[in-house]
Parts: structure tokens; sequence; C-alpha cells
């Protein structure tokens, strides 16, 4: 076994500058994630069998360590949604606390509940934005354009669609009733609970501490859960809030250890990606109503959508969790409900300091190291591949790189997913 790597402690740490420990190497610092790494680094080095593939050494390594060892995400107290606040109030607590999701508690549950009675689930920006779009589709298409307005407010939540309307009045009528949503009664009334039935999971997905590193990464990636709620059986609080950003930033503070090296310095074509071929990626030009990326997302079930010019080549990013500033836009700010693709992505810029809506690039040649940590120090969910002209060439997500890093056994979950598999009929996240 190969000697153990000098860990400095929080204490040596203290008093220390910040550029001295700015030019220190990643690898030689102390944070809980590169405890987390040495550990990988330790079953790495006693894993001397020959036969041993890197995948099955990494996964022999993950699943040796139990998630009760993953850092705290969050702090003295985890942010949660009661099932009584509004959509409108969900909001306002997912941007004011930065973040895109939060698990909905049970207010008519009784003090002494277990998890899976105090909660019915995660909502996040995206599933709050599907479904808004999802309403203003249908009633747009239900009751048409002029109608709009005047009875946003009474509209049923699944209303008998009349025959669809041309193109471009249709695109008209969804824009303004998108545009109605923030301030109608629908959205300012409408419960959390009241669109439980839209979650993915019953009540959601979550990990026992018990669980190890090889069932929540693959739970991240295969099973393309965003962010998994860790507890303990008979307990009734969330102990923990592991995210996909959350396990790259692990795999950042990894760098310089050799189990991390010997995967990380493989480029983006020695390990197969991107996954999704260019003909197969969704984009608008940035002529095209900010309206229509949204819209997109919602059809295609995708998470973030490039911004072209007329050339082709990638000049933004728009992520359904920018649906915030058409939900949050004051009177001043409404008019973002009418801009271009554009002129979205600057006006929130100027409004939000919204930094993340430039887009990231790569080439296949870079390797998994360089991409893991230019997604970290960005904070982003994704990055685009081009090639040598600067055109679109691919996508790589968060899951696509934990995808690359472990891989499941056969027979491996078992009966885990029993009892929480099945989706609500009138789901549509």
């Amino acid at each position: 076994m190969q000697a153990r790597r000098e860990i400095r402690t929080k204490p040596e740490q203290r008093g220390e500058e910040d550029a001295a420990a700015a030019e220190t190497p990643l690898s030689a610092r102390w944070s809980p994630e590169a405890e987390i790494g040495m550990r990988v680094e330790d079953i790495w080095d006693s894993l001397d069998q020959p036969q041993l593939s890197r995948s099955d050494k990494l996964n022999s390594c993950f699943d040796a360590i139990p998630v009760s060892s993953f850092p705290q995400t969050f702090g003295s107290q985890l942010v949660d949604i009661p099932s009584d606040a509004t959509l409108a109030e969900a909001v306002d607590i997912l941007s004011r606390n930065r973040i895109n999701g939060a698990p909905v508690r049970n207010v008519e549950a009784p003090e002494d509940a277990s998890w899976i009675d105090r909660y019915i689930g995660i909502v996040e920006f995206a599933g709050i934005a599907v479904w808004l779009l999802h309403q203003s589709e249908t009633s747009a298409a239900a009751l048409g354009a002029d109608e709009m307005a005047a009875k946003l407010g009474t509209v049923t939540l699944d209303p008998e669609l009349k025959p669809a309307a041309p193109a471009s009045e249709a695109e008209g009528a969804v824009a303004e009733a998108f545009g109605s949503l923030p301030s109608s009664e629908l959205f300012r009334k409408t419960k959390v609970k009241d669109i439980s039935g839209s979650f993915r999971w019953a009540p959601f997905l979550a990990l026992q501490s018990s669980d190890t590193f090889l069932t929540m990464l693959l739970l991240l990636s295969k099973y393309r859960m965003k962010s998994l709620p860790v507890v303990d059986i008979g307990e009734g609080t969330i102990s923990n809030m592991v995210t996909q950003a959350a396990v790259v930033h692990m795999l950042a503070e990894c760098v310089g250890l050799s189990w991390f090296e010997d995967w990380g310095t493989k480029t983006l074509a020695e390990l197969g990606l991107p996954l999704m071929k260019t003909s197969r990626l969704v984009k608008v030009c940035e002529d095209d109503p900010a309206l229509k990326a949204f819209r997109q997302m919602r059809r295609r079930g995708v998470g973030g959508i490039p911004v072209v010019d007329a050339a082709g080549k990638p000049v933004g990013s728009i992520m359904i969790k920018d649906v915030k500033h058409l939900l949050t836009a004051s009177e001043s700010t409404g008019h973002y409900r009418t801009l271009t693709a554009r002129e979205f992505i600057a006006s929130a810029r100027q409004c939000s300091g919204e930094k993340q809506m430039s887009i990231i690039t790569c080439t296949r040649e870079d390797n998994m190291k360089e991409i893991i940590l230019k997604l970290d120090a960005e904070k982003r969910q994704r990055i685009y591949v081009v090639d040598g002209e600067g055109n679109l060439d691919g996508l790589i997500t968060l899951r696509d790189i934990i995808a690359k890093l472990v891989y499941e056994p056969p027979g491996y979950f078992g009966d885990f997913f029993n009892g929480v598999i099945p989706m609500p009929q009138n789901s549509r996240v």
C-alpha cells in the first residue's frame, strides 16, 4: 500500500494566508471531501488483484463507504417547504435560499411522525416550471388568447381542450397565459400539496445512512435523481441532502489522488463522451422568444438548453430553474415575458447579477479532470462540447460524469425500489 498523503487538519490551516492556501494543491488541503478521497485511496491501494478492471476497483471502493460519511451539504437547519405553502411562497423560499429544490413537509403530520409520514415529496423549480407551463398551454388551448387574462383566476387544473389554434396564435396565447400566471389566483392560491401528484417519487426516494456510496452514485446517475435525502429508519428528520453537484465537488477535491488521476486523466473521447448526439441536442436561436426555450425544455424533458446565434454558434444557456426570473419578476421587470432569448439573458444578468447564463465549453480532447474542475469552479450543471470551429458538438451533464465513475452490478438493487418506483397516474414531471 502506498504511503498515505499528508492531510492538514483544521487547526493547522487556521492562521495561514489565503494566498498560500490557494497555491497548495487540492489533494494536500484538508476538507471533508478530501478525507473521503483518502478513504477511497486506501481501499484502492489494497485491491491489488490484477484481474480487476478500473471500473471494478472503483465499484469496490465506493461500495465499502457508507452514505453517513458524506459531508454535510446544508447548515444547521434544512430548508423545507410546508405543504400548505402556495406555489408563489414556494418560489420565494427557493429564491431567497438560492436552492433549486427542497423537501415538502406535511403540516398535518404528528410531532412524532417518521420521515415517510413527515414529508410528501421534493418540490423543485423545474417541477413548478413544468407544471405552470402545462397549465399555460392547456389553458390557452381551452380558452383562447382573448379570454385568458380574464378567466385565468378560475381556470380548472385540467381543462377539456378545444381544437388546436394555428401555431402563431397558439404561441401568443401561451405567452399571454404564462405572462399572466405570476399575478394569477392559480399561482397565488394553489398549494404545494395540490401538485404533489406531479412529484416523481412517492413520497420521495431516500437513502438510509447505512447505504453505500455506490448506491448513492447509481441513483444520481443511472436513475436520474438530482438530489437524495439521507434518513434513518424510524427518525423524523432528514440528516443530509446529497446532490449531483455535491458529488462533483467531492471529485474536484480528490485531484492528485492516484485513483482519481487514473480515471480523471482520460479524455472525453476515451470515456465515450458525450453520450448525446449533436443532432438530438435541443437548442433555440437568440432571436426566439425566451418562453420558447422553457416550452422546449418541458416538451423534451431536459433541464437546460443552449442559445445559438444565426451561425449556430453557442452564445448562452438557459436552465429550467431560470424560470424564477419570470415568476418573481416585479411590475418593472415584467417585460421578461416578452423578451427574446438574447434579451432575457441580458436582462436577467443586469437585474439579478445572474452569471450562469453564459455558456461554458470544452472539446472532446479535454480530460475528465479538466471538465470536473471547470464545472465545480463555475457551479454549473452542464458543459457544452464544441468542435474546432466552435460549433456545438455535444453536451456533458453532471449525471454523465457520475455515470462514468461506477456501473450497476447485476441484481444490485434487489427490492430497493419496492413502494417508490410507481409514478402517480397524473404525474407530468
